[in-house]
């Protein structure tokens, strides 16, 4: 396994970036923010300048992390602004020799509303089928998403959507409910991630790791842990996945310092987000080998 991580947990500096990635002893980040911006929502001299330096720095970008049909849209949001991130996203790939670009299946409408699952299909549809043809691979997301409601929901996308691959994150399940599973009284248990990663991993061709406690309640931020820590069983799911061949890349998604849904106006201590990325690293990599 390849180990790489958003380092825009680190920092939202390039350089910064760059040195926390050398610092770990890695060559590849996960490419997500820089700046105030999304890499593929980066202005074009910003972008051309970023991929010369990375260039330079000598690292690999093996995924986007994109904004294409994230949590933070609606399935009633307009299909041309996902477009237009595709089409944007796509020749930034290349010039970066990107393999994978993170997608999701846009946001949950609450649970018992009308989910618009076909509209869903249709969208993920043209994504995966436009990456495709750019000789490019969209993975999916197991986050707060449709396909995130359970491990089924995720397999019906790979039903539904020709050419789509997954990204497996490893915490995402301890904060969300399973929705193929009804108790009695009409509420619904935590996600057991392990049993999730068994279902879908046949599918799985990168890998996120984050590691947590469940929510204290529905809508409440979990508490974020050193991987190992918590109780997204991430040495478990990585030795399966070893087990199992999977010889792909494995990329860091700490939240332990400042978690990237962020609220507006807090502050936000970067220094301790650099130590704590660099940290985790070393701590994920220490947990791969004992």
């Amino acid at each position: 396994m390849k180990l790489t991580g958003f380092a825009d947990e680190a920092s939202r500096d390039l350089e910064k970036q760059i040195e926390a990635t050398k610092e770990l002893g890695w060559s590849a980040i996960s490419a997500r923010m820089i700046g105030d911006h999304n890499i593929h929502e980066l202005p074009q001299g910003d972008f051309d300048r970023v991929a010369d330096r990375l260039d330079e720095a000598g690292i690999d970008i093996p995924e986007f992390g994109s904004l294409i049909a994230n949590w933070g849209k609606t399935i009633d949001s307009d299909f041309d602004i996902t477009l237009a991130e595709v089409e944007r996203a796509i020749p930034r790939m290349h010039r970066l020799k990107t393999p994978y670009v993170r997608v999701m299946s846009y946001a949950q409408n609450p649970w018992g509303e009308d989910q618009q699952e076909e509209e869903r299909f249709r969208r993920l549809r043209e994504i995966v089928k436009r990456f495709d043809d750019a000789g490019l691979t969209a993975i999916h997301e197991n986050c707060m998403n449709w396909g995130g409601f359970s491990a089924d929901h995720t397999l019906r996308l790979i039903e539904e959507v020709p050419g789509l691959k997954l990204v497996f994150d490893t915490g995402n399940p301890v904060f969300q409910r399973d929705r193929s599973k009804p108790n009695e009284d009409g509420t619904f248990p935590w996600q057991d991630p392990f049993e999730f990663w068994e279902k879908v991993r046949d599918h799985v061709v990168h890998i996120h790791v984050k590691d947590c406690q469940n929510p204290t309640a529905n809508a409440v931020e979990p508490v974020y842990n050193m991987p190992g820590e918590g109780l997204a069983r991430v040495k478990d799911i990585l030795t399966d996945a070893h087990k199992q061949g999977y010889d792909g890349w494995v990329a860091i998604e700490p939240h332990v310092a400042t978690v990237f849904h962020v609220k507006e106006g807090e502050e936000v201590d970067w220094e301790q987000c650099y130590t704590s990325y660099v940290d985790y690293g070393k701590q994920l990599k220490a947990l791969m080998t004992n």
